[in-house]
């Protein structure tokens, strides 16, 4: 399941150090939401609750959350850790996204 999403070395790198102070358990939630100007919006949260609908694996010892529904819309995408300008951030890059509104934050397929 891991090659449907990619984690750079840098994404890895900052989640390990925001989860730092948290319990081994938890882990990232990558979800997909409708919403925004493109139609659909990303999302990522720290959660350790893995349900039913959600499928998971582990990357650098910590887990990785996708419901099942969003999974359909995250094949083949990458997460990564960026510098733009004085800012970071995490950015997804989607080769399924068709289009996507000026601020990035959100997609279209």
């Amino acid at each position: 399941m891991k090659d449907f999403i990619t984690i750079t070395e840098k994404a890895s790198n900052q989640i390990l150090h925001l989860k730092k102070e948290l319990p081994d358990d938890v882990g990232i939630r990558l979800q997909i939401n409708g919403g925004g100007c493109a139609g659909f919006m990303y999302d990522m949260k720290m959660d350790s609750v893995v349900e039913d609908n959600d499928t998971m694996f582990m990357k650098d010892g910590f887990k990785v959350i996708v419901d099942n529904k969003s999974l359909l819309y995250m094949s083949g995408i990458t997460l990564d850790y960026v510098t733009k300008g004085l800012n970071t951030t995490f950015e997804f890059i989607n080769p399924n996204a068709t289009s996507s509104c000026g601020c990035g934050e959100s997609f279209g397929v």
